[in-house]
């Protein structure tokens, strides 16, 4: 029975990811294997960012022990997703542990997109409605389906800026492919969803506020990957007339399933670009920033944007007769109407300085009164 291929599946790659994680941990201290903090970065500590290791471990282990016996004649495809996914487990591991350039990274995702669309045939042909087009030229579909794979890759990786936000949007993310792809018998991709789902479970037991771990590029870009892949197939299966479940609006729809990361991504990306920047260039621009400066903690900013996709999921779903660009339409406006909210809040929580009559001085924002004596006063001066 599938249900209980699904069940093995996911409990082979929680139980591996759990297991190795303590062992990435170890090396990681005995070789002093930390992500350190900067002026950037939300944690005050050094933490292991190898978490990627045991996640890729769990997965690939359970996927392989599974998905051959479902896969068929699609065995070969799968080969092909397996092969994008050393590309970007070592791609990503390699920045973990040696900082890579950007334009390094990017060649190395186009070469697992290349697999992807040319071995493994993830690619997109139709825009499915949306603006009105549906067939479209083969260059322009090649077109993209590199901009799709490579989005959604680089979608996951800059999301991941809070304890378990990456986590947990990656666990909504495949248990919602999962289960469709279970419901219309198409074992193989739920098999590979659950695989993942089941590493990331294990993973959060680490990562979850104050992270023991952070999963690292080599976690996050692969997360984005799997995604990539899952997003593409149920939007080429899912307004199919034979499918056991027919999606109308299935772009929109798609979107919703990866709204909070993938909205967010294009947005810090086309800011990046219109200031004149490489879109790769770090900031503190991602919506997780802007829930911590308007007073959420960690596990706030995660519970808050998973609702919110959860959220976006049902409005598409249950907003399917409107049609792809209506739906695409609210769904926009609402995005950027919280957004412009968040912005607005952020700009009101001004800091005031008070002075009192000891000679202590008092920072006042909307959330905490600090209290400086006269010698952080001075140290802050220098």
């Amino acid at each position: 029975m599938l249900d209980l291929d699904i069940l093995l599946t996911a409990s082979v790659s929680f139980i591996v990811t759990f297991l190795a994680i303590p062992i990435v941990l170890q090396i990681a201290e005995k070789k002093n294997l930390y992500d350190i903090p900067d002026e950037r970065k939300l944690h005050t500590r050094p933490v292991a960012s190898l978490g990627g290791v045991g996640i890729f471990a769990g997965f690939i282990l359970a996927s392989l022990l599974s998905i051959q016996g479902v896969a068929n004649e699609g065995l070969q495809s799968f080969f092909a997703f397996f092969a994008a996914a050393m590309v970007i487990f070592f791609l990503g591991l390699k920045d973990d542990l040696m900082i890579l350039s950007a334009s390094k990274k990017f060649i190395g995702q186009i070469i697992a997109a290349s697999i992807l669309i040319h071995l493994g045939g993830i690619r997109l042909d139709s825009m499915h409605g949306l603006f009105g087009f549906e067939e479209v030229s083969e260059g322009f579909g090649l077109a993209l389906s590199y901009l799709t794979i490579i989005v959604v890759i680089n979608s996951f990786n800059l999301i991941d800026g809070v304890d378990g936000l990456a986590s947990s949007l990656g666990i909504l993310t495949m248990s919602v492919f999962g289960i469709f792809f279970f419901a219309i018998n198409q074992q193989a991709y739920a098999l590979l969803a659950f695989a993942m789902a089941g590493s990331l479970v294990a993973f959060m037991i680490f990562n979850h506020h104050p992270a023991k771990i952070f999963m690292g590029d080599s976690g996050s870009l692969m997360i984005g990957l799997i995604n990539a892949i899952l997003v593409i197939k149920f939007i080429n299966v899912s307004d199919d007339p034979a499918t056991a479940i027919k999606v109308d609006s299935v772009v929109a729809v798609a979107f919703s399933i990866l709204i909070v990361p993938l909205l967010d991504t294009l947005r810090v990306f086309s800011i990046r670009i219109f200031n004149g920047k490489s879109p790769f260039t770090p900031d503190r621009n991602h919506v997780h920033h802007l829930l911590l400066d308007n007073g959420l903690s960690h596990p706030g900013v995660t519970f808050s944007c998973v609702a919110i996709n959860i959220g976006f999921i049902a409005l598409a779903w249950l907003g399917q007769p409107l049609g792809p660009n209506y739906l695409m339409l609210i769904m926009l406006v609402l995005s950027f109407s919280g957004l412009g909210l968040l912005y607005y809040r952020k700009s009101r929580r001004k800091m005031v300085i008070a002075k009192s009559k000891d000679g202590t001085m008092e920072l006042k924002t909307a959330s905490r009164v600090v209290t400086l004596t006269k010698e952080t006063s001075a140290a802050d001066q220098n």
